[in-house]
């Protein structure tokens, strides 16, 4: 597999910093003005990087091509809103430059064989793949030939449908992004214990969520869950006309769930169990000890009647209690004192 430092595996390091994706994808409604501005709220909001969406109506549409149910809310055409929509290869390279600009990673999202060779000309960090196009080998047999970490959602797929698309990702040091393609969904909806699914199916991937759910805590829930690469659709205005303004954040509620999803990457700490450094003193004053019930001379063979456990746990621990049972006293203990190994013979 080839290593990507962009994405760790969230079974072997959570504490390692959350990848945030601020999908602005069409909501610079076809003006690049617009998705320049974007770029630079993003830049502000705490993500990583930035993605966009490259796409020609004449490529992805055939004559039989409908608006998807969610889109007829503010459409009528699927043709129209797809020609309103697009930006072209050079308006993306400035917004590819004003990202790396701002330090931020560019990512693209080809729908078409054909517009893998258009942002093959750009400085491309990241290809992203759409979740309908997960089972489209053309597309990521193409993607794959750009060298580019890919990174799939898989709205509508099941497991059993996604086993060569994760081939894709992993061999391109990529992830794989559970998702609902519902636009908005609805909390109860989200759907996070896919990403568990997703880690067990496929314990060698990087795992993320593509989140279209209102609440700013979702992001942190899906850290929760295991994700390690998070995308979130980024808008001006969550009431603008437009298929997936209502889906996204603005700057502010973003820059909100961002702080929520490292604060969550924090909570979770490292996939282990350990004792902290600060947990010493606790363990040591707080755990108990077997202990002396009454005097007890030299040579006694002791039973439980002779001991109990107490505080703290500095003597013989209260998970040896019954080792301790039958064993000879090396030297009189008093009662109410700890026993150590060393008071016991051979």
């Amino acid at each position: 597999m080839t290593s990507n430092p962009l994405f760790h595996h969230a079974t072997i390091d959570q504490a390692a910093r959350v990848f945030v994706i601020a999908e602005i994808g069409v909501n610079h409604d076809g003006d690049v003005d617009r998705a320049l501005q974007l770029v630079e709220s993003a830049a502000g909001t705490g993500v990583d990087a930035v993605k966009f969406q490259c796409f020609d109506p004449r490529h992805l549409l055939s004559n039989q091509a409908v608006l998807a149910m969610y889109q007829y809310d503010s459409e009528t055409d699927v043709f129209e809103m797809l020609e309103r929509l697009q930006i072209g290869v050079d308006e993306l390279g400035r917004c590819a430059e004003l990202a790396h600009r701002l330090g931020l990673k560019f990512v693209v999202t080809p729908f078409s064989v054909a517009d893998v060779a258009v942002i093959e000309a750009l400085p491309v960090d990241i290809v992203k793949i759409a979740s309908p196009d997960a089972v489209n080998v053309p597309l990521l047999r193409a993607a794959a030939g750009l060298n580019k970490p890919i990174v799939i959602s898989t709205g509508t797929a099941s497991l059993d449908e996604l086993d060569i698309a994760s081939g894709y990702a992993q061999r391109s040091g990529g992830a794989m992004l559970q998702c609902v393609s519902r636009y908005p969904t609805p909390v109860a909806d989200a759907a996070l214990g896919g990403i568990m699914a997703m880690r067990a199916h496929f314990p060698d991937m990087a795992i993320g969520y593509s989140d279209h759910t209102p609440s700013e805590t979702t992001g942190a829930l899906a850290v929760a869950a295991g994700a390690c690469v998070i995308e979130k659709h980024l808008t001006y205005d969550r009431a603008a006309a437009g298929p997936d303004h209502s889906a996204s954040s603005d700057p502010a509620q973003l820059a909100a769930y961002v702080s929520h999803v490292h604060a969550a990457v924090e909570t979770m700490g490292r996939i282990s169990k350990a004792v902290a450094e600060d947990e010493r003193n606790v363990r040591h004053t707080s755990r108990q000890s077997v202990c002396a019930l009454r005097d007890l001379p030299a040579g006694h063979v002791l039973s439980a009647e002779d001991l109990t456990v107490k505080r703290p746990g500095s003597g013989i621990v209260a998970a040896r209690f019954d080792e301790v049972l039958g064993r000879t006293l090396s030297r009189a203990v008093v009662a109410n004192d700890l026993l150590h190994d060393e008071d016991l013979a051979g």
